[in-house]
C-alpha cells in the first residue's frame, strides 16, 4: 500500500478484522453568498471563469447540465483536509502522527502556506471546474479556533472554526467560479479509510444526527451560488464485526440512509443540490475462502434509489489501482490472491468499471444517472510499471467514456504527499503536475484535453423504481403536502412530473416515468385517493371478479399503497387536459406483461410485473382476495394518451 494512498486503506481494516474474532450543530455566522471576482494571476477573471456554466445544476438521462440545459462535465479534484488528518495515534500535536505527515488543522491544506487567491489561481491553470470539498461532522461542532500557523499565509483567517474557514473557502470557490460539491467523508476527523469510526454514516453518531447536519449544511450555502452537489458520505464499508448492506432494511442499510438524507436535504435544506450517493466500498473479510469484495453501485441494477426530484441523483464510485473488485488494497495482512485493478488487462479493467459503475448510464433504466467517478489517483513517485499502465488505461476509459470525475488529492506538502496534483513547500513554492517531469501529466491532460458531450442535451424520458420493502416510497412533493392517505400502510408516489405505468404482483414495486408524455398533471389539482370501486363505470368492469381501484374520469395512477401484500389504495392526480383514450387490460399475476423493449428495466426482479406502453397512462389496479390467490396487484388498467 502507497505512503500516501488516498482512499480505501484496508491494510489496518484488514488488520483489524483479522485479529478480532468474536445535538444541533454548534452556531456560527452564516457565510456570505457573493463576492466581488477578481483577476488572477494569469489574467483570467473570476467572472470570465464563471461564464462557463450556470447554476443550478440537475440531470438529463447519464448527463449533468446547468441551468440551460447545457452539459457541465465534472472535471473536477479533491480538496481536502477539512474532514481531517490524524491518523488515530499519538498526539494531534505532532505532525508526524497525521497522515504523510500532514496536519490539516482540519481545514482545506495548503492555507499554511499559499495565499487562496494563488491556489486558486493553480486550481484554474489545471483545467478543473469543480471541486469536491471533504468535511467531518466533528468540524461541524467544533467550536475551537484553528491556530495562527494553520492559516499562516491567510492571515484573515485567523481566529476562526474549522466551519468558519471552510465557510471562507466555499465561498472564495464560488466567487472564482468553480462549483463546489460538500463531500461528508467522516463522522470523525480521524484519516479515512480503515478501522477507524468512520466506517458508516452512523458508525460514531446516530443517522438521525447525520441527516441534520446534512440539513444544517445544505440551508448554509444555500445562497452560495457556486455549491451545487451533496455527496452523502463516503467509501461507506465494514467495520470490525458488521457490513453495511444495501435494501435491508436494518441500521446498516446505506440505500435507506442514502435515499432519507438526500429527501431531506431537498425538502428542508435546499431543493437545488444534486445528490451524489456512492456506492458500498467493501463488504466481507479479506481473507482468500471467506466472501468479501467490493459491491460498488452492483446492487443499483436491482434496487435504485428515486428522489423527490427524479433530476438530481448522481451515483459515485472510487477506484485506485492498488485495489481491486475482491481486492481490499492491503499488502501483507489482509492481502489475498484477488486482482487489483492495476494487473488487469485494458480489456478486463474495462469490464470491471462497466460492471462496477459504469452500467448505470445506460439510458432507459430505472437506475439511470451520471456516474461521477469521485477519487482516483497515483503517486507521481510511483514506479510501479503496472501502476503507471493502470493510470493511463484508467484515464484513457474516462477520456474515451466522457466521464465526470474528481481526481485525489488536489493539494500536498512538497517531500510529503506525491499523489497530489500540486505540491507546496513551507515557503509557498509549488510543485507538481503543472511544473513538468510528473509521469502523470499524459493521462491528466487527455482528461483536460477531451470535450466530450458539450452544449445541449436532448431530453430523454425519465424511469424510476418505487420501493415499499420496509416502508413508505412517497417521493411527490405533493402527495407529502396532502397528508397520509393510508395511515398504517406502505404507501408510495411518484416523483412529480412522473405518472405510475408499472406494478409488480408481489414485492410492492412500481415504475414511474414521463416516457410518451411531459408532466400529465394539472397545476392547480389535487390528489385523489380510490379504495372502492365507486369510479368504475356501468358496463365498465375490466377485471371480472377482481376488486377494481379505478381513477376518476381524467385523472391517471401517480401511486398505491399496501397493507401487508394486499392492495389497500390507488392514488389518482387529474390530468392537465383531456386525457381520453381507448383503454385494455393488462394482467401480470401469472406472468410478466411488459412492452418487448423492457422499458424501464427490470423493477422488481424475481417477481412478476405489468406495465402500460410508452403511448399509455394507468388509470386503475385491479386485485383478489380469493382464498389461495395472492392478493397484491394483479391487472393494470392501460388507456391511451391523447
Amino acid at each position: 500500500m502507497p505512503t500516501a494512498s488516498p482512499s480505501l486503506r484496508l491494510a489496518a481494516t484488514a488488520a483489524g478484522l483479522l485479529l478480532v474474532s468474536a445535538a444541533a450543530p454548534a452556531a456560527h455566522a452564516a457565510p456570505s453568498a457573493t463576492a466581488a471576482p477578481a483577476a488572477d494571476a494569469h489574467g483570467a477573471s473570476a467572472a470570465e471563469a464563471a461564464a462557463t456554466w450556470h447554476g443550478p445544476l440537475s440531470t438529463q438521462g447519464r448527463y449533468i447540465v446547468d441551468s440551460r440545459g447545457e452539459r457541465f462535465r465534472l472535471k473536477s479534484a479533491n480538496w481536502d483536509g477539512a474532514q481531517g488528518s490524524w491518523n488515530g495515534s499519538g498526539s494531534k500535536d505532532d505532525a508526524a502522527n497525521h497522515h504523510a505527515g500532514q496536519d490539516s488543522h482540519n481545514i482545506p491544506l495548503g492555507l499554511d502556506r499559499t495565499p487562496i487567491a494563488q491556489l486558486l489561481s493553480d486550481f484554474r491553470q489545471l483545467g478543473i471546474n469543480s471541486i469536491r470539498l471533504p468535511f467531518s461532522n466533528e468540524m461541524v461542532h467544533s467550536t475551537a479556533t484553528i491556530p495562527d500557523a494553520a492559516v499562516a499565509a491567510n492571515p484573515q483567517l485567523r481566529g476562526k472554526t474549522p466551519l468558519q474557514v471552510y465557510d471562507a473557502v466555499v465561498n472564495a470557490l464560488s466567487d472564482s467560479g468553480f462549483a463546489v460539491i460538500l463531500n461528508n467523508h467522516t463522522n470523525t476527523s480521524r484519516w479515512c479509510c480503515g478501522v477507524d469510526g468512520n466506517e458508516r454514516w452512523n458508525t460514531s453518531q446516530s443517522t438521525q444526527q447525520w441527516a441534520d447536519d446534512w440539513v444544517f449544511m445544505a440551508r448554509r450555502y444555500a445562497n452560495v451560488p457556486g455549491v451545487v452537489g451533496a455527496d452523502l458520505y463516503n467509501e461507506v464499508r465494514r467495520n470490525i464485526l458488521d457490513d453495511p448492506n444495501w435494501g435491508l432494511g436494518d441500521d446498516h442499510d446505506w440505500y435507506a440512509a442514502a435515499q432519507l438524507a438526500g429527501d431531506r436535504i431537498l425538502t428542508e435544506g435546499n431543493p437545488n443540490l444534486l445528490i451524489v450517493i456512492e456506492g458500498i466500498n467493501w463488504t466481507g473479510l479479506p481473507v482468500d475462502g471467506l466472501p468479501h469484495g467490493r459491491p460498488m453501485l452492483t446492487p443499483v441494477r436491482t434496487l435504485s434509489n428515486t428522489l423527490v426530484n427524479a433530476h438530481k441523483l448522481v451515483y459515485s464510485a472510487h477506484f485506485y489501482g492498488y485495489t481491486g473488485p475482491r481486492h481490499s488494497g492491503a499488502t501483507g495482512i489482509g492481502e489475498t490472491h484477488d486482482a487489483r485493478y492495476q494487473d488487469m488487462s485494458r480489456e478486463e479493467l474495462g469490464q470491471a468499471l462497466y460492471d462496477e459503475a459504469f452500467f448505470v448510464e445506460e439510458n432507459g433504466k430505472h437506475y439511470t444517472a451520471p456516474v461521477w467517478i469521485s477519487e482516483f489517483g497515483a503517486g507521481s513517485g510511483d514506479t510501479n510499471a503496472k501502476a503507471r499502465t493502470w493510470f493511463t488505461n484508467v484515464t484513457d476509459y474516462f477520456a474515451d467514456h466522457d466521464a465526470d470525475f474528481a481526481y485525489w488529492p488536489l493539494v500536498g506538502f512538497e517531500g510529503h504527499d506525491d499523489w497530489a496534483l500540486l505540491r507546496y513547500d513551507a515557503s509557498g513554492h509549488r510543485s507538481g503536475i503543472l511544473d513538468g517531469g510528473d509521469w502523470r501529466s499524459a493521462g491528466w491532460q487527455r482528461l483536460m484535453a477531451d470535450s466530450g458531450k458539450t452544449g445541449a442535451v436532448t431530453p430523454v424520458p425519465v424511469w424510476r423504481m418505487l420501493s415499499t420493502d420496509h416502508g413508505d416510497a412517497v417521493e411527490s412533493l405533493k402527495a407529502k403536502a396532502a397528508g397520509d392517505w393510508d395511515s398504517g400502510a406502505y404507501k408510495a408516489a411518484c416523483p412529480d412530473g412522473l405518472r405510475l405505468i408499472g406494478l409488480s404482483h408481489t414485492a410492492g414495486r412500481g415504475l414511474c416515468t414521463d416516457a410518451g408524455a411531459a408532466d400529465l398533471r394539472a397545476a392547480d389539482g389535487g390528489q385523489t385517493v380510490v379504495n372502492d370501486e365507486r369510479y368504475v363505470p356501468s358496463g365498465g368492469d375490466w377485471a371480472s371478479g377482481y376488486t377494481k381501484f379505478q381513477c376518476p374520469s381524467g385523472a391517471f395512477l401517480i401511486g398505491y399503497s399496501l397493507r401487508g401484500a394486499r392492495v389497500s389504495a390507488a392514488v389518482c392526480a387529474p390530468g392537465k387536459g383531456a386525457l381520453g383514450g381507448s383503454g385494455r387490460t393488462v394482467w401480470f399475476d401469472r406472468s410478466d406483461n411488459r412492452p418487448a423493449d423492457g422499458a424501464g428495466g427490470d423493477f422488481a426482479e424475481g417477481n412478476l410485473k405489468g406495465q402500460c406502453a410508452v403511448n399509455e397512462y394507468a388509470a386503475g389496479i385491479a386485485f383478489t382476495t380469493r382464498l389461495g390467490s395472492r392478493p397484491g396487484p394483479a391487472a393494470l388498467l392501460c388507456r391511451t394518451l391523447s
